[in-house]
């Protein structure tokens, strides 16, 4: 249980962490990750948790993606300029 427990805190600060870049804000996302976290703080059943472990490191590699998109896009406006040949 205290292994699952300490995967969810890693979870929690790795996705904060990946907040500070997010679109909308961070104030944003750490409100709504706050949120839902919390709206699951009481669940006791190891499966369902494992569940939403394996859930949390989806949306960790979309935001990675999600910011990769965003760098590329920017280094591509910055750097191509459409009047090329």
């Amino acid at each position: 249980m205290s292994s699952q427990r300490s995967k969810v805190i890693d979870l929690y600060k790795t996705l904060l962490h990946l907040g500070k870049d997010y679109p909308s804000g961070y104030d944003f996302f750490r409100t709504r990750l706050h949120r839902a976290f919390m709206k699951n703080k009481d669940e006791k059943d190891p499966e369902k948790i494992e569940k939403m472990l394996a859930h949390g490191q989806y949306i960790i590699k979309e935001l990675e993606a999600l910011y990769m998109l965003k760098k590329y896009r920017t280094m591509k406006r910055r750097y191509y300029n459409g009047d090329n040949k």
